[in-house]
């Protein structure tokens, strides 16, 4: 037998022990951006989980902004460009009107595990998981974010009258209580924040803890809210479904069993270090803390609140979605 022959029977006989192991193992991609942080420590957690409970057969390849951005990774889950993603609703508010409910301003949350609760609630209600399909998308798990609030620069608001006029990165909801308050909200990605705030583009950005952390506006600013609390995103972490379907069933369980200890490692690790991070990052730059009069915080909600929350129920019953079913739905899920 000619050397080249040898070889090439060597070749097939290892291949051919060795194909199998290679392609029993799952990989799917996962759609993130930024970097690592608060905001996606369910996600590592859940990736670190599926793994050991399949021996590493099942494995999650995050990427942070190395397959979309973050305002496409929905339209990436629609067609399979990978199996994974999270986004925010008030990135494409037409695309996901139904969940867009759970980022309304003052709803009356006021902790993470409540926002995992009514996130939830909403997620399994029949015409969401409706909505989302559309996308051929599941949501699989929220990331709950406490309120946010303003980060900015130059003279600092001590009242509401002096929001009048100011550009405000705000989003959703959000957005639309800071107009009522004569601010002009503008709509940019959080990783074009830092540039816009730095360049006059904008004089603030409204955020949680993490993200002005995460995204260097606590670098650039001069005073922060402490209790404006106008509301947070809803940022779901979704798969698709044809992939979920495909899934080897132990595979799947190991998944979808691992989503509640996920999401209580990431509330554990905001609040007992992102938390704690917070005030001394803002003592160590000099942030001038700004806290708003109670009477002042009435005033916003009892001007913000009926307007945004009215406006939002007729807008979703013009796109045939049971409004008032979902907006109830989050009240009762709180009490």
């Amino acid at each position: 037998m000619k050397l080249t022959t040898k070889l090439a029977v060597t070749t097939a006989v290892l291949v051919s022990f060795t194909a199998p192991q290679v392609f029993a193992d799952t990989q799917w991609n996962v759609s993130l951006w930024g970097k690592r942080r608060a905001f996606t420590e369910h996600v590592e957690k859940l990736a670190e989980l599926v793994s050991a409970k399949t021996n590493g057969e099942f494995t999650l390849n995050i990427s942070y902004g190395g397959l979309s951005s973050n305002t496409e990774n929905l339209d990436g889950i629609s067609f399979g460009a990978f199996e994974m993603a999270q986004f925010c609703a008030g990135y494409h508010p037409d695309k996901n009107p139904s969940i867009t409910v759970l980022e309304l301003p003052f709803m009356g949350v006021s902790t993470l595990e409540q926002e995992i609760a009514v996130s939830k609630a909403v997620y399994n209600h029949p015409a969401v998981v409706k909505d989302l399909a559309r996308w051929n998308a599941k949501l699989l798990m929220p990331s709950p974010l406490p309120q946010y609030n303003i980060a900015g620069v130059g003279d600092a608001p001590n009242s509401l009258s002096d929001f009048k006029g100011l550009r405000i990165r705000a989003t959703g909801g959000i957005g639309e209580a800071l107009t009522i308050a004569g601010a002009v909200p503008t709509s940019m990605s959080a990783t074009e924040v830092r540039q816009a705030l730095d360049s006059g583009v904008i004089n603030a950005a409204s955020f949680a803890p993490h993200a002005h952390m995460s995204f260097g506006t606590v670098e650039s600013a001069d005073w922060w809210t402490t209790n404006l609390n106008p509301g947070t995103v809803n940022c779901p972490v979704v798969v698709n479904v044809d992939s979920l379907a495909d899934l080897k069933p132990e595979y799947r369980d190991a998944l979808l069993g691992s989503v509640d200890e996920s999401l209580a490692h990431y509330v554990d690790y905001y609040n007992n270090q992102t938390m704690a991070a917070w005030g001394p990052k803002l003592d160590e730059k000099g942030v001038e803390r700004i806290t708003l009069s109670a009477a002042e915080l009435k005033a916003f909600k009892d001007q913000a609140a009926g307007p945004v929350h009215n406006a939002w129920i007729d807008s979703m019953n013009k796109k045939k979605l049971p409004a008032q079913e979902l907006y109830d739905l989050v009240l009762e899920t709180l009490k």
